[in-house]
Formats: structure tokens, sequence, C-alpha cells
């Protein structure tokens, strides 16, 4: 596609060398292309395709947050419909994947990266000093079924596993405690060696690393709040358990 200069208010030289690929485009840039063509918030946007040239097929914010991740001493995770990515068998992980490249979100090579990108931040975790890793999951984490019996049996197992730890706590969050759920979407709470706590987040489109402490501390206070309404870890395997039984 070949851009007008009268269609955009940008200087043109500064496109013709990004058309040319003598420069990069800057987030600012792709923006104003996108409103002069009227294809902002769209899958076809250039902030989009900038996005994914700065980060792959990652979402902005998170390989800043892996590279923390990676040396945090505590790591608190709360995840909604999947199983977080540290707690994901291979099999789970590669569904997932696959499924995300067959629905044209990622290419199947993307998919590939993803995978093996999350074996490499599970891998980080098996360190000299351990984190503690405390996770408390949505019910729907356990109850929806992600590429078919055997897939999920395994994944469900592994949770079990994972809870027998000695670095670790898992609860879930069931459906009933309602209104009293503290997050709305995935929240990532890493404890440093210094103490700093940092933020991760999500939306469809981008990722956020906050480390603000004004702005982190509410989190922290939300997450003790979620853990006080989950079940304990006890209950919490004993309905895995149930799930991976096929009983209510």
């Amino acid at each position: 596609m070949r851009f007008e200069w009268t269609q955009w208010p940008g200087s043109s030289v500064h496109i013709s060398f990004v058309e040319n690929g003598r420069k990069p485009p800057t987030l600012r840039f792709s923006r104003g292309i996108d409103r002069a063509f009227g294809i902002a918030g769209t899958a076809d946007s250039f902030e989009r395709q900038y996005r994914e040239m700065k980060n792959g097929n990652l979402l902005e914010g998170f390989p800043e947050y892996v590279k923390y991740e990676g040396t945090a001493a505590e790591i608190r995770l709360y995840e909604i419909g999947i199983v977080p990515g540290l707690l994901q068998t291979p099999e789970y992980a590669r569904v997932l994947a696959d499924n995300a490249a067959r629905r044209g979100a990622i290419t199947p090579e993307q998919a590939e990266e993803r995978v093996s990108f999350l074996a490499k931040r599970q891998a980080a975790m098996e360190r000299t000093r351990l984190p503690t890793l405390l996770v408390v999951m949505d019910e729907s984490c356990v109850r929806r079924q992600v590429g078919g019996p055997e897939v999920m049996n395994a994944q469900l197992d592994r949770l079990v596993q994972f809870a027998e730890l000695p670095n670790s706590v898992l609860q879930i969050a069931p459906y009933d405690i309602g209104e009293r759920r503290t997050f709305d979407l995935p929240m990532n709470l890493l404890t440093m060696s210094d103490l700093s706590v940092i933020a991760y987040a999500e939306s469809q489109l981008r990722g956020h690393v906050e480390r603000d402490t004004a702005a982190v501390l509410p989190l922290l206070t939300a997450y003790h709040q979620l853990q006080a309404e989950a079940l304990p870890q006890a209950a919490s395997v004993a309905m895995i358990k149930q799930v991976r039984k096929g009983t209510p």
C-alpha cells in the first residue's frame, strides 16, 4: 500500500524512509497512519503490525515482565479460563498455541515460538534458590476442557503434583464467591529479592508492567483478599481430583 502524503500530516520524507525500510516506524507514526486510513483498532491496523514487529508474537510489556519473573523471590499468579503458563503441560500449551494459529491470530511459526518460550520460562523456575509460587485459579481453569480428555487429565494431574511441591501453594477460587472475586482479569505479582513488588496485567491487545509502589500495593492487598475467599489448598486439590474423575 502506497501512502498519499495528503492523507497524513507527517513529513513526506519520513514516510518515504519508513516505506523504503530506511527508518523503523514508531508507535506515534503507526497510530497516525491508522487514523488517516480509518483502520485504528482493526486487525489490519499499522499499530498492531508495529507491536508484532517490536515484540514478536508476545504482547507489549510481556518480555519485560518475564525478565523480572526469572529472578523473582516470590511469584503470585491469578488466572481465569486457562491454567497459568508456568503450570501448563507441553501438550496443553501446544493445543492453545495451535488453536491460535488455526484462528489466524498467530502464524504456525509463532505458535512454535510461543511453546518454546513457555518452556524456557518454566525452566527458569528450576534454579538454586527456588521461588515461592502462590497460585489462585478461577474454577473455570479446571472446568474448561482444553485438548480433549487425555490432554486435560494430564494437565489436572500436573496441578496436583504442583500442589505437593514445598515451594508452592495452589488455591481454586470457586464460582460461588461471586462478587467477592477481587480481580476481573488475570494478575501477576512479583516480589523481588529487595522486597519490591512488581505487577503485570494484560488486556486483549497489550500487557503492562507496573513498578510504582503506590499503584502496586492495592493490587497486593486485593490478592490477599482473594486468597482469603479461595478454597484452601487441600480443598482445591480435592476439587481438581473430582474434576479429573468426571464427578461434579
